[in-house]
């Protein structure tokens, strides 16, 4: 059994100029253990596929259709109350903004106490040890003294360690980390992924790490899937995702990137046009306005996905011939692919 099993997820907006599909049909597992990278650009469905997960969307939006998982636990349907007990116990989530994250007017120790009296039995002092215990755990300096300041007194830096502290506090079987390092400069960004890394392998709990950046999926992931207007382009492993992309808006993401082995100076090729409008999707495949390659049953019919490797899937028009559907024969596919 599968540590998280996402089905056919659907997650709308439901506002006065109609139904925004921000996540169409995302279907995806994680196993215990395994670091999992969504990428895609802004808009894609990255954060609010992750929302879902946490149910913790905001108004005017809501999971229309869909199932999720944990541990064979369906969470579609669950009361705020009851879901109260999963946040933070069995899954956290680092946003990507700590400063907007954190509350100003409560000090670090105060808000890491809350949320370790609220899922373990621990009363305030051993709720304050813990709290000492954690801040010494992600690398932040004199814990002790930092339990009595507030977010505005500390740096960016330090303040994506307290998050990183206050979701893993209570030792989560699933951390989501939505793009955590966004808001950091370079260095410090190196510092809270490697940090991270070491948490996941000391502790053993399974990440969903959702960014933009395909390098820090290249150095964090074991299995990537690949986001664009609310849908699964294409999934696989880390290396096969990145070595043999077989979708067009992946390899349009790894055209984009800049070669800093390569000694002639070469221009970076940009995906051409604007994203879709979620309000009005294409009737065929979400990136066919965008697609150079595009054929014609593109721009009327959506692909399915199919296997194009071992543990490699691409809902690509392109692939009809050399791959299998996953959808006609999920076990036969995955035997002959």
């Amino acid at each position: 059994m599968s540590l998280l099993e996402v089905k056919d997820l659907h997650t709308s907006f439901f506002t006065t100029s109609g139904e925004v599909k921000a996540v169409n049909g995302v279907s995806f597992s994680l196993e215990e253990g395994r670091v999992l990278g969504i990428v895609g650009e802004s808009g894609s469905g990255k954060s609010v596929t992750a929302y879902s997960i946490m149910q913790i969307l905001t108004h005017p939006g809501r999971i229309v259709s869909g199932s999720i998982k944990l541990r064979g636990e369906e969470l579609v349907g669950k009361t705020d109350e009851e879901m109260r007990k999963i946040r933070g116990n069995k899954i956290s989530i680092i946003f990507q903004d700590p400063m907007t994250s954190l509350n100003p007017t409560f000090t670090i120790g105060n808000q890491l106490r809350e949320a370790i009296m609220l899922h373990t039995d621990r009363d305030k002092a051993q709720a304050d040890a813990r709290a000492v215990e954690m801040l010494k755990l992600v690398g932040i300096s004199e814990p002790e003294k930092r339990i009595h300041q507030y977010a505005y007194e500390l740096s960016g830096g330090m303040r994506q360690r307290v998050m990183i502290a206050m979701a893993l506090a209570c030792e989560p079987d699933i951390l989501i980390a939505d793009e955590p390092t966004t808001a950091l400069d370079v260095t410090i960004q190196a510092q809270i992924l490697e940090l991270m890394m070491d948490l996941q392998k000391q502790l053993g709990m399974a990440i969903i790490m959702i960014t933009h950046d395909m390098g820090v999926i290249a150095s964090m992931c074991d299995e990537v899937i690949v986001m664009y207007a609310g849908n699964i382009c294409e999934r696989g492993t880390t290396n096969g995702l990145f070595y043999d992309p077989q979708h067009e808006y992946t390899k349009g993401l790894m055209r984009s990137i800049p070669d800093m082995s390569d000694d002639d100076k070469k221009r970076l090729i940009p995906i051409s046009g604007t994203p879709v409008d979620l309000l009005n999707l294409p009737k065929g495949c979400p990136f066919s306005p965008r697609c150079e390659a595009a054929m014609k049953i593109c721009l009327t019919e959506r692909p399915k996905e199919y296997w194009v490797g071992e543990d490699h899937l691409s809902a690509c028009w392109m692939n009809v011939k050399n791959g299998v559907c996953l959808a006609e024969n999920p076990k036969r596919a995955k035997e002959e692919a």
